[in-house]
């Protein structure tokens, strides 16, 4: 008999059955009703060609052939219990791994995570660069923060708004030169290059506090360094619909480590 047609609801039935001695006191166990087990086990032994029980006047007994098998039956159910627990095991796991964007670690996420490992000092993580959307399957990811307009096909949370402000070197005026970056590649206008242009929201906001320029980069992101008074800020005047969010699949998002690291994240 092929794996995939194993009748292991059939098989259940049986080995309930076979400890009960009892279709009645089965059907009790399996939340189900005595003609339900009745009819599980004719189609069981209709399919495996033999009888599993008789009833005697002492009650119900197991032939030789269902009791042949039992051992083998009740040894799968076992092995099956302990691959579930396996696969679950992934939810108690004390490592997180967790998509990023490098700035956005360092700026926010990162002091977070050092703070939720404070209260959790079992807890590991595993930091993946995340610039992009990084494939949750194949990086075997927990979470991942992501630039975006919102959670696409994911469940996710809005980390922050999606304000944004001009930081600029403190003291300056508001002259100085536009600093780019992939978010905002042309912050004095369409098609006019900007007198600097760099890799991320963070770097433009270290050039900004280097004297460099000023540049248009989250809220979120420049709260760290206006409040060391790194930079200056000010609210942009531009609207942007982007914002940072925490995403993860369904099935990840419903994990108990995972629901812990949202919890604390938001």
């Amino acid at each position: 008999m092929k794996r995939t047609h194993l009748p292991l609801n059939g098989l259940r039935v049986l080995d309930a059955a076979a400890r009960h001695l009892s279709f009645t006191r089965a059907a009790d166990e399996l939340a189900v009703t005595p003609a339900a087990v009745g009819q599980q086990i004719r189609a069981l032994e209709d399919l495996l060609g033999v009888v599993l029980f008789r009833r005697t006047p002492k009650g119900l007994e197991l032939t030789d052939e269902a009791a042949a098998g039992l051992d083998a039956v009740r040894e799968g159910f076992l092995r099956f219990e302990e691959g579930v627990q396996a696969i679950q095991a992934g939810q108690s796991s004390h490592v997180y791994t967790i998509a990023c964007p490098r700035d956005f670690f360092a700026a926010w996420l990162g002091p977070r995570l050092a703070a939720f490992r404070g209260e959790n000092p079992q807890m590991r993580f595993v930091l993946v660069a995340g610039e992009s959307e990084v494939d949750f399957t194949e990086a075997n990811l927990d979470l991942a923060v992501r630039w975006s307009e919102g959670p696409g096909d994911l469940e996710g949370i809005a980390l922050g708004g999606p304000d944004m402000v001009v930081v600029s070197p403190p003291g300056s005026s508001g002259d100085v030169p536009w600093i780019g970056w992939p978010g905002d590649p042309f912050p004095a206008g369409e098609g006019q290059d900007p007198a600097m242009s760099v890799a991320d929201a963070g770097t433009a906001i270290s050039a900004a506090g280097s004297g460099l320029g000023r540049a248009r980069v989250p809220a979120l992101l420049a709260e760290a360094a206006t409040a060391t008074g790194a930079v200056s800020a000010s609210p942009a005047e531009r609207a942007c619909r982007k914002g940072y969010w925490l995403v993860a699949p369904l099935p990840q998002w419903r994990q108990k480590k995972v629901r812990a690291l949202v919890a604390a994240l938001s």
